[in-house]
């Protein structure tokens, strides 16, 4: 459906919460067609299924049995270049 969700199960270290969320988000963004800057009457339907897409997520991650090899790609939120373009937004350094 969205070649640009990434694999979490298998990563080391673990997938964080952070990456959890935002895949979750982007899932959620990707099925109903609404962007994160939305209107709230939309934004706040997109947020909750989110949150709660994010802990079915967490609790799967945590079920299912290890890899048998790690992820092709690296995470998003684990990419130099993405770590930059965030720090340089949030005017703060980030660290994955």
């Amino acid at each position: 459906m969205c070649r640009n969700i990434t694999i979490l199960r298998g990563l080391e270290p673990p997938a964080t919460a952070e990456e959890v969320e935002a895949a979750a988000a982007q899932f959620v963004r990707k099925v109903t067609g609404v962007a994160a800057d939305a209107a709230p009457a939309s934004r706040e339907p997109c947020e909750a299924a989110s949150a709660e897409i994010a802990a079915i997520v967490t609790r799967l991650l945590d079920e299912l049995p290890a890899r048998r090899q790690p992820p092709a790609t690296v995470p998003p939120l684990r990419r130099p270049e993405v770590q930059a373009r965030l720090a340089a937004r949030d005017g703060a350094p980030r660290t994955a």
